[in-house]
């Protein structure tokens, strides 16, 4: 047990996956900091600031630095991200809330039962045995299958709607956020 303890994600790897989930924020920002009326709703403002959280987890749990945030204020923030969604998908929300909550619950999933997460409190995406295997695997599936059926309405969208939209954007960064989610959970198998 104690080699895989030892083994962390390839530097290159990790500096690259920084730096692409670094990127994906970048959309999200931009929409937050922009007050667009015409184009802003409550649901929108909640998926971009989902969206941004997820990308700043993502990015802790990646970069070679480690974070600035222990594992347990992660694991608050996605608990708490988690329980906004799906309230909101009780009450009959579309802004993506079963998507919000998937994602805030499998961050919370990795997080959690990570190998060695709990010699200290960074968190340290090391490849190894995640615990609870079969949840890391429905996990796999939903985000590739939501990431092709994102990425190809992304490119539809792009293809026909305005950028001042948003939307094929959005999709092309979801899609890309799910190809990252479901590495990180390969890597953890």
């Amino acid at each position: 047990m104690g080699e895989l303890e030892d083994v962390q994600i390839p530097v290159l790897v990790a500096w690259s996956l920084t730096v692409a989930f670094a990127l994906l924020a970048v959309p999200s920002v931009v929409r937050l900091v922009r007050l667009d009326a015409l184009t802003t709703t409550p649901d929108t403002r909640q998926q971009d600031v989902a969206e941004l959280l997820m990308v700043l987890a993502m990015l802790a749990m990646v970069s070679p630095l480690g974070g600035p945030i222990p594992a347990a204020g992660w694991q608050a923030i996605l608990v708490l991200t988690a329980g906004w969604f799906l309230v909101a998908a009780l009450r009959g929300r579309r802004c993506c809330a079963m998507h919000h909550l998937v994602s805030a619950a499998a961050m919370l999933y990795m997080i959690t039962a990570m190998p060695g997460h709990h010699d200290g409190p960074w968190m340290a995406m090391t490849p190894g045995r995640l615990a609870w295997p079969v949840l890391a695997l429905a996990a796999i599936g939903y985000f590739a299958v939501d990431s092709v059926r994102s990425g190809i309405l992304g490119a539809r969208w792009a293809r026909t709607e305005s950028l001042r939209d948003h939307r094929a954007v959005r999709q092309v960064c979801r899609a890309l956020m799910g190809v990252g989610m479901a590495y990180m959970l390969v890597s953890g198998l």
